[in-house]
């Protein structure tokens, strides 16, 4: 079963048409890179993903549960890290992550148990009483993914999340979901501007203007132009008519 499907996605901010006909699906396991430039449509998406924007034509399914006629049990498989950090900053780290487990009716032993193993999985037990304003970029994204990853989703959305990070830490941030893709067989859609974030190896879907213009895997895609940067600057700056 898929982990991500969707079909015949389209969505309208008034007469202005944010996306046309996506369709596209995720396998478990994978790491899927959306790419496009900025206002193509990558926001928009995830907003719908999320259920930020109620669907306006086109079905999504999160693991063979429809996200219109099923929206709580699709939602319980999906972890979300967004652009704009959502932390608390005056909380510590533990303080979040129990409010999260909190939102999913967590039983307090199953709380516990579940924020000592991401912690530890995110390098970040001894910093757990750090009040989060405290921390740098680079570690307040690994307590975002903790949360994210609480109440052990099968899909990890990250929307731009190494926005704002230097370069070394988004090298960080993006080598540590790939590890968390192949340990948990997590199905992982990274959506980015940034060509240096996609592999070769990686499953890429290139969004422009609301239309996707390319998918597959990334050595693939830019074989033609012999480089995805060739590629990806050809299918973006090109006119498509809606």
């Amino acid at each position: 079963m898929n982990a991500l499907v969707l079909n015949a996605i389209s969505f309208a901010y008034g007469p202005r048409q944010a996306l046309q006909e996506v369709a596209f699906s995720l396998a478990p396991g994978t790491f899927n890179a959306l790419l496009g430039p900025n206002g193509a449509g990558k926001s928009t998406l995830i907003a719908l993903l999320t259920r930020l924007y109620d669907l306006q034509q086109g079905e999504i399914q999160v693991l063979g549960h429809s996200l219109r006629r099923q929206p709580r049990q699709a939602l319980r498989q999906l972890g979300v890290v967004f652009q704009q950090s959502t932390l608390d900053l005056d909380l510590s780290v533990e303080q979040n992550l129990r409010y999260h487990a909190a939102l999913h009716g967590m039983p307090t032993a199953l709380a516990r148990q579940r924020i000592d193993a991401e912690l530890a999985r995110q390098q970040l037990t001894e910093r757990r009483h750090d009040k989060v304003r405290d921390l740098n970029g680079g570690h307040r994204r690994r307590v975002e993914i903790a949360r994210a990853l609480l109440h052990q989703p099968r899909l990890l959305l990250l929307d731009e999340a190494s926005a704002g990070l230097d370069p070394a830490s988004r090298l960080a941030l993006n080598q540590h979901v790939r590890q968390l893709c192949r340990d948990e067989g997590l199905a992982v859609l990274w959506t980015t501007h940034l060509l240096d974030e996609v592999q070769a190896s990686d499953q890429l879907l290139i969004l422009n203007r609301g239309h996707l213009v390319a998918q597959g895997q990334a050595s693939q895609i830019g074989a033609d132009d012999a480089s995805l940067a060739a590629t990806f600057s050809r299918l973006t700056s090109s006119e498509i008519s809606s």
